[in-house]
This record gives C-alpha cells, sequence and structure tokens, in this order.
C-alpha cells in the first residue's frame, strides 16, 4: 500500500489509478452535498431533526468505509458518521431515508434517531444514541472473530469525548486482554458538543491514555488527508489481523460547523478558530491535490459534482415519495421469536413425578445448563468467577462446565458489569446460533453497572426493525433472606420490568428454573433470568425434573388451588406464600396459589381468571411494595376485573428501605410468613 510516502510518491502510484482517485473524489462530494442537505429537511418540517455534519473528518471517514470490507467485516459507526455509510456501500437514497426517517431506512426502518446511519444486513450495525457504548458490542464481534478464525476486523468509530465514558476504558482493556481482532478509530475534532479535549483528558492526543495497555499498537494520522488516513486504516487493518491483537486509530479532525442542528458553536469558538477550521477543509484540499497533481481536470470534477448533485436530486425525490410510517407497526419486533415447547406445553410435568429424582434448584440449572451446551455447540457463557479450576460463580452454579466444555466456551471476566452484559450483546451479531448466557453480576444488587447495556439490549430489536436481537441470557442471583444486606440481598424486578423488549423470569422451584432456562436459552432475544439465590440448596424448592423439561414464557402456574383468595407470587415468596396457604387451609378456608414464574411476559389469563372465581386478592413479592412489581398487577386487577372484586387488593412486600445486614433488621423489612399470613386473614375477613 501507500504506506509512509510523500503526497507526491503516493500519486506517482496511483497514477494508474484514476478511477479509485475519482471514486474517491465523488464520494466525498456526494458525502459533503448531504451533509450540506439535511438541515434544509428540518427547516421544511420533513425531517432530519437530528443531524451531526461531518464536515472536516472527510479523510478519515473515507478511509473507514474503504477499508470496511462488507459483510466479512463489522462496523460500528456513529452519529457522525455519514461519510463513512456512504464510503462503505450506502447510496445516497439510504442516507436521505434514514435522515427522514422512513419505513425503507435500511437501518431500522425509521424507528432509530436519523443521523444514525447503518445496514446490518452488510454487518454495518445499528449503533444507538449512547456514545461510545458500540465500542463494547465492537469487543464482543472481535471475540467471535477470533473464536471462528475469521479473516476479519471489528470497526469501532467515535469520537474523542466518547474515550471519557468508563465503558470504553473497559472494551478497550478488555480487546488488549484477550487479544481480540478490533480497531478503534477516535476521529478527534477538539470537542464535544462545547466542551474542549482540555476539559475531557490531560493528553492532547487521547489514544495516548492507552499507551500502557499491552497487546494494543496506537497509530496517529491526519484525520484530514484523505491519503494520511488511507494508509493508517489499511495499516490497521493488515496489522491487527496478522497479529490478532487491538489497534488504535486516532486521527485528527478538524469540526467545521456546529456540533449539531441544535448547537451554535459560535457561543463558544472566536472568528480565529472557525475561519481556521474551514481553511483546513478536506474536500478543498484533496481537489486542489488532485488538480495541482494533474490527476484530474477541472472539467472533469465538475462533471463529477453534476454527477452527485444529479444523484442527490434523484435520491430526493425517491425519499419523499417514499410511504410514511404506519402507527399500526409499533408493535411489530417488540420481542424476538421465542421457543414454544410441545411436549410441556403449559410447563407442567406430564408423567409420574416419581420416575424422576428429586433436584435442588442450583442442580437443576447447573445440569440445564450442560445439557444446552451439549445441543448447541455455539453456547458459551461467562462472568465474574464462572470458571476458575474448580470454582463456578460465587455459588458454584456452573460447577463443573469449564472441564467439560472448554476455557473458550466457559470463562471468567473482569470485575466490570458493564463489559460482561456489553460484549455478550456484541458476539452474539456474529451469527444468529450463538447463544450466550453471562452472570450480569455475582448478585443481582450489583447489576446497576450494566444497567446501561442492559437497556440496549432491551431496544436492539426494535430499534433493528426485526433485524438484530442480542440472543443473551443475563443470569443474576436475586434477593435475601440470607443476611447479605446492600448489594447481597436485595431483588431488582421491580425496576427492570419497566423496559420492553426484555423477558424475565424468576422460577421458585427446580423443574420451573430447568425449564424457562431451557426456554430462554432455545429462543431468540434477550431473557432476564433472576434466581432465588436462598433457594439453590433449599429442600423446599426441591422438585423431579425430567431431562427434557420445558416451561413457556408467560403461563403461570397454579401451585395450588382455592376458591377464597387467589395469592399471587413468584419467587422467595412462593414458598412462604405455599406455607401460609396450608396454615389457612388447616383453619377451614381454600387459598389459591399462583406462581406466576414470567413476570414479562405476563400470563394474566391466569391472574384474572383466578380473581374472579375468589373476588380477593394478596399480592406477595420481595421486592418493596412501592414501586413493585405487584403495583402493576394491582392496576391490570382493578381495571380489568373490578366488577368480580370483594375487597381491596392488597399487596405484601418489602418495607421502603434498604435491606439490613443484621438478621433482626432483615427479617424485620422482607415479607415473611407471619406476615403474609396477617394480610391473608384481614383479606379474608373484609
Amino acid at each position: 500500500m501507500l504506506q509512509n510516502l510523500p503526497v507526491e510518491e503516493k500519486f506517482s502510484i496511483l497514477d494508474t489509478e484514476k478511477e479509485i482517485l475519482s471514486h474517491w473524489y465523488y464520494l466525498m462530494i456526494l458525502g459533503r452535498l448531504l451533509d450540506e442537505k439535511a438541515p434544509n429537511y428540518l427547516k421544511q418540517a420533513i425531517g432530519w431533526s437530528y443531524h451531526a455534519p461531518y464536515a472536516g473528518h472527510d479523510g478519515i471517514q473515507l478511509a473507514i468505509g474503504q477499508v470496511f470490507q462488507k459483510g466479512n467485516d463489522h462496523l460500528f459507526p456513529y452519529y457522525r458518521d455519514l461519510l463513512t455509510n456512504l464510503s462503505a456501500g450506502l447510496s445516497a437514497l439510504e442516507i436521505i431515508l434514514n435522515g427522514i426517517s422512513k419505513p425503507a431506512d435500511v437501518n431500522s426502518g425509521g424507528r432509530h434517531m436519523s443521523n444514525h446511519f447503518g445496514k446490518p444486513e452488510w454487518n454495518i450495525h445499528n449503533v444507538s444514541s449512547s456514545t461510545g457504548n458500540h465500542t463494547l458490542h465492537a469487543t464482543g464481534v472481535g471475540r467471535a472473530i477470533k473464536y471462528y478464525k475469521a479473516d476479519s476486523v471489528a470497526i469501532s468509530s467515535q469520537g474523542e469525548s466518547s474515550v471519557s465514558e468508563g465503558y470504553v476504558y473497559e472494551a478497550i482493556n478488555g480487546a488488549s486482554t484477550e487479544k481480540l481482532p478490533v480497531i478503534f478509530v477516535i476521529q478527534d475534532n477538539g470537542y464535544g458538543i462545547s466542551v474542549p479535549k482540555k476539559d475531557q483528558t490531560a493528553n492532547r492526543k487521547v489514544a495516548n491514555n492507552f499507551l500502557g495497555f499491552k497487546n494494543l499498537r496506537v497509530i496517529h494520522c491526519n484525520g484530514k488527508d484523505v491519503f494520511d488516513s488511507m494508509n493508517a486504516m489499511h495499516e490497521a487493518r493488515e496489522w491487527v489481523i496478522k497479529n490478532q491483537m487491538p489497534c488504535i486509530v486516532q486521527a485528527n479532525c478538524v469540526r467545521i460547523h456546529s456540533h449539531s442542528n441544535s448547537d451554535r458553536h459560535d457561543l463558544y469558538r472566536n472568528e480565529v478558530e472557525l475561519s481556521y477550521v474551514k481553511e483546513y477543509d478536506p474536500l478543498a484540499k484533496y481537489r486542489r491535490l488532485l488538480l495541482r497533481y494533474n490527476r484530474l481536470s477541472e472539467s472533469e470534477l465538475l462533471a463529477l459534482d453534476e454527477k452527485a448533485k444529479e444523484e442527490v436530486k434523484l435520491a430526493h425525490q425517491a425519499a419523499l415519495a417514499s410511504p410514511d410510517a404506519d402507527p399500526a407497526t409499533i408493535y411489530n419486533f417488540v420481542y424476538a421469536k421465542e421457543y414454544v415447547p410441545e411436549k410441556y406445553i403449559d410447563g407442567i410435568q406430564l408423567l409420574d413425578e416419581s420416575t424422576y429424582p428429586q433436584k435442588k434448584l442450583i442442580e437443576a440449572i447447573n445440569e440445564t445448563l450442560k445439557a444446552e451446551f451439549s445441543r448447541n455447540p455455539d453456547t458459551f457463557i461467562w462472568g465474574q468467577d464462572i470458571a476458575n479450576k474448580d470454582k463456578g460463580g460465587i455459588f458454584n452454579v456452573s460447577k463443573g462446565m469449564q472441564k467439560l466444555f472448554g476455557k473458550q466456551r466457559v470463562f471468567n471476566g473482569p470485575i466490570a458489569e458493564d463489559f460482561i452484559t456489553g460484549t455478550a450483546n456484541g458476539m452474539s451479531r456474529y451469527n444468529k446460533n450463538i447463544r450466550i448466557v453471562v452472570e450480569g453480576a455475582e448478585f443481582a444488587d450489583y447489576f446497576w453497572p450494566a444497567m446501561e447495556q442492559f437497556v440496549e439490549m432491551t431496544h436492539e430489536y426494535w430499534r433493528t426493525n426485526g433485524q438484530f436481537a442480542p440472543n443473551v441470557t443475563i443470569r443474576l442471583a436475586s434477593g435475601g433472606y440470607i443476611g447479605g444486606g446492600l448489594y447481597h440481598s436485595q431483588t431488582i424486578e421491580g425496576s427492570l420490568v419497566t423496559f420492553p423488549g426484555i423477558r424475565i423470569v424468576y422460577p421458585s422451584f427446580a423443574d420451573d428454573a430447568a425449564g424457562l432456562l431451557r426456554t430462554a436459552l432455545r429462543s431468540e432475544g434477550p431473557t432476564l433470568f433472576l434466581e432465588p439465590k436462598a433457594l439453590y440448596n433449599s429442600p423446599s424448592a426441591s422438585a423431579p425434573v425430567p431431562e427434557d423439561f420445558e416451561v413457556p414464557f408467560g403461563k403461570a402456574r397454579i401451585r395450588k388451588s382455592g376458591k377464597d383468595l387467589t395469592l399471587i407470587t413468584y419467587g422467595n415468596t412462593t414458598q412462604l406464600s405455599l406455607k401460609v396457604a396450608k396454615r389457612l387451609d388447616d383453619e377451614g378456608f381454600d387459598i389459591e396459589v399462583i406462581d406466576l414464574r414470567s413476570l414479562i411476559p405476563l400470563d394474566k389469563n391466569t391472574v384474572l381468571s383466578s380473581v374472579k372465581k375468589t373476588g380477593k386478592v394478596l399480592i406477595v413479592h420481595e421486592d418493596k411494595v412501592f414501586g413493585g412489581f405487584g403495583g402493576e398487577l394491582s392496576a391490570i386487577i382493578s381495571e380489568e376485573a373490578f366488577e368480580y372484586l370483594d375487597g381491596p387488593v392488597r399487596r405484601v412486600g418489602s418495607e421502603f428501605t434498604p435491606v439490613g445486614f443484621n438478621r433482626i433488621l432483615e427479617a424485620a423489612i422482607l415479607p415473611n410468613e407471619e406476615k403474609i399470613y396477617q394480610a391473608a386473614l384481614e383479606q379474608l375477613k373484609y
């Protein structure tokens, strides 16, 4: 290639490559025309309400797209990467369709924010607005590329200010630790909206923050110069593939315009600076060089200008004629395809239970994981302490798995919950057969650092218009009753059920744990699998478990039939509720106990049918009453079965305080058998 050659020699080599030079110029002028036209759509109330102009980044963006190999490499562009996408193969029409949010937009069907370009079909990934978070996805894809021994790379593109995000450091640290084929491109224009680089980091070149990382190469280039950028990107790709290690390419750019159409850069940049950035316009420089070295004539350049204008004109007309969004489609692609059991249709054992040995809840999960890993060789698991000699997670749920399936499929992650979850999202992008299980945190209470990546997972399928769903099961050891206190004894489902796109299950018996886990691992899309850790080894949660047992999503289980009171529960409080039901039965009452098992989707039919039969309801869960999932259940029952109620819907749960470490405090805070009994008795006597 053209590595480290002066401009004159580069042009000499390219003398026989006039078509390449012309093509590059055409892409650059086409991109600039679109970049300058975008604000007009907003002024005319047509769309493109968010536009981040790329002018000043032309060299590096052209190079990223030219180096990217469609369908082989994986590209994660950011919101300023208009020219990158054009250079990678998108048409002017596809760019405009995204900008004005038409259903024909190949990236998201008009569902994602304008100026977020991509084409998942080509592995140009749909990237969200959370700046820099896609570095984790690129690292995850890099892990898959390495595992499957592909001759390709993952390319993550971003601005320099996004490097301040913690998950960017996690991504680069993980890529260097695992030696993954990832190119992290940092397009440095000196500003994060209005925040200058000096307020972001002490290093003038932010890539130098990573010079101490092992197994990582850093390449600096002039992102305003086409040839220097092209050399840097080619060198990075060749080096990464040869060495199977990550590389950072920092491209020095200028931002000619405001950060976006909602920003006024004249409020924080003076006239001298604004004149300076215009003077260093990469497009103007490239045009001058082509003329100066007689590679294209003025008339040839003008002809290319006119050709680009015509393409934009035709693309504009076609985009405006493209149909608008149909409001009826908003529910399409919220949830990916789920596995539907055939033998155990309702998730209840149909055969004689005595033919199966009793298993503890922890055994059921462990054996189901092993069975599904044997069934699908493209299944992986990682997390903190997941596999170190004989240890298999903090509770040994994954014990023995690394010995059976090897270190490439069962391995430890760093103490970085965002990294664990985000790279699962990324690795699952490599092919649809991949299934990933992660221990999102050692305890559910520690999951909060991963929330950004959790939220990302929930809307991937909808945001990509059904083109991609992360096939990831997030396991979390949840709940209290172990004397763990803060970060060790709390349950978090009440905060997480508000996000559409994620399935949330919470089994309380060994057979349901096995069946729901099997269904999760055979389904598409993400599942949050909450495990009541206090029941891992509890005899009360043991059950006979057929080897092929399955439980469908959204199907509750009536643990005990009755006619006087419906007791709705799940997780740790299921056993407590069953004990209360037995006490009340002994006193002459007839209690029905419904174990939800699945929170999202919710089995409303079973709940409402029971309420209509009994007329009285008590909802019991371990989470706080205030803001807990029981509030949603109560609202549903009140709205859809009000006329059948013989009393108010009542809830029992934790007090509105953190969970105390002292056992006396924990007992005062969490629901227990006596609290449930007294509440049920009051309901029965109402």
